[in-house]
């Protein structure tokens, strides 16, 4: 019960990442707010949950869905900052709608939650958490938005967590920065390649541990940065990646 008392807000919260963290975060004793464009799906997991979790409509581009959101919990201790996208493509190929897109929910959504979270939770102290990726530290040639996007996430993070620091509330931010993890977005990075066996095989290839990562493997850090166990832990960065990044 590592996170017994604790409220939670989850972005992307129905499914992949999001779902195994919520279901992790309630198993040890948080109450956790599962946000969502994806309403069955999210009202189906807050049901199978129990009354330790509830559902709320967050479209993370959208500032008037983080205040709503946000404003219907008393006390917020945790955010995480999950919903995403991955846009498959090279420099030549992304349109310019494409990687306005990507930004839009990687960047400007992670933005916007850390925004609200800071307001919500700088009396009190809590923790923010972002969902970077490997792919915001190592760039790969094939993703030119996705590496965009997640690097900026990253180091926005850290300009958070400078700022929360300074100002003494009390709010730790960190990155978390996966390798490829087995969820429903990385079967539509499939989708938008010709070849996704081949591709597959080389995400499998590039992680030394001999396979690529599970959704629980990453919730569980997420507990960890969640909880009091972590509260000397600001800015840093978070690599859940199989040892592709040695």
């Amino acid at each position: 019960m590592r996170l017994n008392g604790k409220t939670a807000l989850i972005t992307g919260g129905s499914s992949g990442l999001g779902a195994a963290m919520a279901k992790r975060f309630v198993a040890e004793g948080a109450s956790v707010v599962i946000a969502d464009i994806d309403d069955a799906g999210g009202e189906a997991l807050a049901a199978e949950l129990g009354d330790k979790a509830r559902y709320v409509h967050l479209d993370v581009t959208q500032e008037a869905d983080w205040a709503a959101a946000v404003d219907s919990i008393k006390t917020l201790d945790c955010v995480i900052n999950n919903a995403g996208i991955t846009t498959a493509g090279n420099i030549e190929q992304v349109t310019l709608e494409q990687f306005r897109h990507e930004f839009e929910i990687d960047v400007v959504g992670v933005f916007l939650g850390c925004k609200y979270a800071v307001a919500k939770m700088k009396a009190a102290g809590g923790s923010i958490i972002n969902m970077s990726s490997l792919a915001g530290i190592r760039a790969n040639a094939d993703l030119v938005a996705y590496n965009g996007a997640k690097a900026a996430v990253a180091h926005m993070t850290k300009s958070i967590a400078a700022h929360c620091g300074k100002s003494g509330y009390g709010i730790r931010c960190n990155s978390i920065h996966p390798g490829v993890i087995r969820t429903p977005i990385l079967d539509k990075v499939l989708a938008q390649v010709p070849n996704p066996d081949e591709v597959y095989a080389g995400w499998v290839a590039v992680h030394p541990i001999g396979r690529i990562g599970t959704p629980e493997e990453i919730a569980a850090i997420a507990v960890y940065l969640a909880s009091d166990e972590s509260t000397f832990t600001t800015g840093a960065e978070f690599r859940i990646d199989g040892g592709s990044s040695i």
